[in-house]
């Protein structure tokens, strides 16, 4: 079976247990158990979930009425693409930027520490060229070469020609907007699409301080998706790049420069949250 159909079979079971608890169909009403399936659903990325989700805070529906939650939660919903989310949204007002506690995928525990980045990556699987070379520019950013490989892994496979149906481009597949940002003029040229690449790799590692869950959502759903949700995006493609991302590098947590960027508002609140799940 494929990926996505054990996804969509995942979230439809949960969906079922969800609305036969929340309805009392054929078990007791469990509003608590109910909300708990819900959140596993939309973490999953079922805007549906979501929509149910800020349905039953609107509405008091085993829970005390809470609109600033529900709001949340349709604010999610209409991203995913549920119309009435909208309108429920011009009821209650436009919602907070922070993504519902529930909605944040916890973070991966942490792992052996890395490889210095002094140290330059000899594995089997990168082509050496390419090793070579993003051993010799990421020293010069101060960026760790193994958070380096495992973006390069995740977003090409190596492909120096790789383009995505977003027309990301190269090794690091950078959209046409980053590669101006970072003055790359030929993101099919190695050489300039790894020193873009890295470069904004050290600018999300100052702007996130450090916070490698942070950074790895950035680049691959944008800074503004992650600042919007107040952490990782609910977008199944986003944390399941997320975990591959931090398992690759075996760290939740980089050195960085605090003069590249001014740091995000964010971080102190993800990592209250962090600490406390």
């Amino acid at each position: 079976m494929a990926q996505e159909d054990v996804a969509a079979t995942a979230i439809a079971d949960l969906r079922r247990e969800a609305v036969a608890l929340e309805h009392g169909d054929g078990v007791a009403r469990d509003a608590e158990r109910a909300i708990a399936l819900y959140c596993q659903a939309a973490r999953l990325g079922d805007a549906a979930s979501a929509f149910d989700l800020g349905w039953i805070y609107a509405n008091a529906r085993g829970v005390a009425r809470d609109d600033a939650l529900a709001a949340r939660f349709f604010r999610v919903a209409a991203t995913g693409g549920i119309a009435q989310a909208e309108n429920m949204l011009r009821v209650l007002g436009e919602a907070p930027a922070a993504l519902p506690d529930c909605l944040i995928e916890p973070a991966p525990a942490p792992q052996e520490p890395q490889t210095p980045i002094s140290t330059p990556l000899t594995p089997q699987d990168v082509p050496k060229p390419i090793l070579d070379l993003v051993n010799k520019i990421a020293p010069e950013f101060q960026v760790p070469v193994p958070l380096v490989i495992a973006i390069i892994r995740a977003e090409s496979n190596y492909d120096t020609v790789a383009v995505s149906p977003k027309n990301a481009q190269g090794l690091m597949q950078l959209v046409p907007e980053t590669a101006r940002r970072f003055q790359v003029k030929n993101a099919f040229d190695p050489v300039q699409n790894v020193r873009g690449g890295i470069a904004y790799l050290r600018w999300l590692l100052a702007y996130f301080e450090g916070e490698i869950s942070l950074v790895a959502a950035a680049y691959n759903a944008g800074e503004k998706a992650v600042e919007r949700y107040g952490g990782i995006p609910p977008f199944a493609e986003t944390q399941a790049y997320v975990r591959r991302i931090v398992s690759s590098v075996g760290s939740l947590a980089q050195p960085f420069d605090p003069n590249v960027a001014e740091p995000s508002p964010l971080v102190r609140q993800y990592r209250v949250r962090t600490l406390s799940n």
